[in-house]
Parts: structure tokens; sequence; C-alpha cells
């Protein structure tokens, strides 16, 4: 079964707008289009329900609960417990609040945390930070050449048993290779140690089946995923026991509010279930009929949109195989990483960009906030990569376009 991309682009209300129309969107790895569905509820909340939710009258009732509704279907989506999901103002905000949770936890009991150089800034910064507490922070490093994470690495940093948080990315914003999550998260458990997986970049191509994956704490942007702008977090019972409650004092005993100094935004809460409605969508339109549950219906939709992207996204990967003024970052193979292909170029990248630009080519240069995976791998953070993400409702012919063009533009 394929992905029907005109059904896809239907939901979106981007693509009939007259300033994007001929346009084709190449940033996605900075944030996607907004579904409709998305729309129509945070508009109904901000015109119906604005107002302090979980009051006994109407308008409050009615607005709690399509807060409650979008916990409950993320988590089913992702078949996790309705409590085990939280949300906040942004992955990095979370990350923050999450790393000094963190900070506390070792200061009491010792040991150190891994993170990587392979990830956003966000993923990253907070947690090196540590070390200005007394907390030892281990790197694992990504190969100079090829940008890959090496197991046995991980496996040597492990080996004392003294890690109590492994934080790594699901795939990088730039490297865009798809890392082993299971395996990484089973070898963290085997060796005492919780996982905290960045799923930013890789979310936009499908939500996760979290219990497959055994992460103990996953996050990802809504607004990369099609929503509004939203931080979403899920801690599993486990960690979020484990962990300090970094919230007003009288709320600990709520999971989902454990990680949540401040109050949430109300609205953008409840809108965040238009993205279950579009999954859902999705789901019904390419099999009609279909009785599956939530996660079985998620992990249905996520394959379509893979195949997807793999198919559109492995001709774009061979252009650069044998041109030396364009060096690839990440594998070449479009099986094993997500559709964001950065670019390291013999020029500056961010007027390439422009050129793109020109050409009705939406697209970005610069480092992208990953500039310890590219100066670790030798690329001028200063010039910058040519960024080029899609997404599924990207079209085989956007694709083709760009490919055009930019052998055009180089």
């Amino acid at each position: 079964m394929q992905l029907d991309v005109d059904f896809v682009r239907a939901q979106f209300p981007a693509f009939s707008v007259p300033g994007l129309v001929g346009q084709a969107f190449f940033e996605n790895a900075g944030g996607s289009y907004t579904c409709g569905a998305v729309i129509d509820r945070l508009t109904r909340f901000y015109t119906e329900r604005k107002v302090q939710p979980y009051a006994p009258y109407a308008a409050s009732i009615a607005g709690g609960a399509e807060m409650d509704e979008a916990r409950a279907r993320l988590a089913g989506l992702m078949g996790v417990e309705v409590d085990e999901v939280s949300f906040g103002p942004s992955t990095s905000a979370n990350t923050f609040v999450l790393a000094q949770a963190l900070r506390r936890m070792i200061g009491d009991t010792g040991g150190a945390v891994v993170v990587t150089n392979q990830d956003h800034e966000a993923n990253s910064g907070v947690w090196r930070r540590l070390a200005q507490d007394g907390v030892e922070v281990r790197e694992w490093r990504i190969d100079p050449v090829t940008g890959h994470l090496d197991l046995d690495a991980l496996a040597d940093l492990l080996a004392d048993g003294a890690v109590r948080m492994v934080c790594f990315p699901h795939c990088s914003n730039v490297v865009a290779e798809v890392n082993p999550v299971a395996q990484i998260c089973a070898m963290a458990r085997a060796a005492g140690a919780y996982t905290c997986v960045d799923g930013v970049s890789y979310a936009p191509h499908g939500f996760p089946d979290i219990g497959a994956l055994g992460a103990d704490i996953y996050m990802f942007s809504a607004y990369k995923t099609y929503g509004p702008h939203q931080g979403i977090m899920v801690v599993r019972r486990a960690v979020g026991a484990a962990l300090p409650a970094q919230c007003h004092y009288f709320n600990e005993g709520a999971l989902y509010k454990r990680f949540t100094p401040a109050g949430p935004d109300h609205a953008q809460i409840a809108a965040c279930a238009g993205m279950a409605d579009y999954i859902d969508a999705l789901y019904a339109h390419h099999m009609p009929g279909g009785d599956a549950g939530p996660l079985a219906r998620n992990n249905a939709v996520h394959d379509l949109m893979r195949a997807h992207e793999v198919a559109l996204l492995q001709p774009l990967l061979d252009d650069f195989a044998d041109r030396n003024d364009v060096r690839l970052i990440g594998p070449r193979d479009a099986g094993l990483r997500a559709p964001t292909v950065a670019l390291a170029l013999d020029r500056a990248a961010e007027p390439v960009a422009a050129a793109l630009a020109a050409h009705g080519i939406m697209a970005g240069g610069g480092d992208f906030y990953a500039v310890r995976a590219l100066e670790a791998m030798g690329i001028d953070a200063g010039a910058g990569v040519l960024r080029l993400s899609f997404v599924h409702y990207t079209s085989a012919e956007e694709v083709a376009r760009l490919r055009a063009v930019l052998a055009e533009v180089l």
C-alpha cells in the first residue's frame, strides 16, 4: 500500500495558501506545517474554552476535557500510560527541567551522565553544564567521518556501572542516521542507567512505539509533528518516581505534573489532540474498515510515512555519490536515516539556500544548533551546512524539482 499524498496534503491548509502555492518546503526539520485538525481545535479552544480549566461550569469542564483527551490519545498512540505523558513550553525547556532533577539525584547518590556530540545542543548542553555542579559527564563521540555512534564505545562508557543517565538522539538533525534506540536502551538498562531519548528529529516521520523502544524518557516537539508549539515528554513511571520532582510540592503525586514547574499552555495542549485526529484520519483513509487499537493504528501510519519518505529520499542521496564539491553527512542508504539531508559545501551554505529560495525551494543554511557534531566531523560551523528536510506530505514532484534546481545552483 502506498501513501495517498493528495489526501495527506488536503489535510494541511498551508498547501492552499496563495503565498505558499508553488513553494516547495524543505525546511521541515525546523518545523512542519500544521494540520487542519490542530488548527480547528486551537481555534475552538481560544473562542469557546479560553477559561481556567477544571472548574465546575460548562466552558471550563469542556476545556479540561479537551486537555485530558490530548494526553490520553497521545499516550494511546505511543503505547504508554496516560499519566506518563506531560507537556512543556518546548523540548529544550523540558530537557532543562530533567537535567535539574538528575543533578539532585546524582548529588544524593553519585554517578555520571553520558551525552553525545551528535546531538542538537538542547539535548547536550544542559546535561554538560551539570559538570559545573560536580557531576561527571562522559561524552559518547561520533565517528569523525561518518557521524556514526559506535555501540562498543558506549559499552566502554557504561562498563564501571557508574552511569545514571544516557542521553542521546533517536536521530541527529544533521547526521540523520536512525540510531538503534532499543539496543542502546537495553545496554543502558543492563548497566543500571536510565535513558533520555531526544526524538525531535525522528518523531515527524512517525510517532514512536515507546514500549518497543524501551526508552525511560522520550521527548519531541509538537510543532515539528504537525501541531502547536509545545514540548511533549514521555516519562515512564519508574524513572519519574526516581527523579526528584520539579513542580509545586502539592503536585508531586501526579506523574504528568512532576516535571512541569510552570502552568501549561491550556489551548495548545488541547490542540495536540488534533495530531491524533490526523493519524486516525490517515489510518481510516488507507485502511477502511480497520478496527485496530490506537498503538496499532499509529504503527501502521508510521510505516506508511516511512516507506514514502525512503522512496523519495534515495534518488536525492544518489545525486551526491560522485560529487567532490559536496559532502553528504550521514548514511547514503535512505533506509538507515531520516529524510534530513545536510550537505557541507565548498562555500558558505546560507547564500546557497537563498539561491534556492529564488527558485521556490524553501530550505536553510547554518549550524542548526549542531555545532558540536559539525566540528567533530571537521566542518566549519561558521560556513554551516545546507539542510534539505522533508516529511511524508512532500511529493515526488517536489523532490524532482529540488534535485533539478540544486544541480543548477551548485
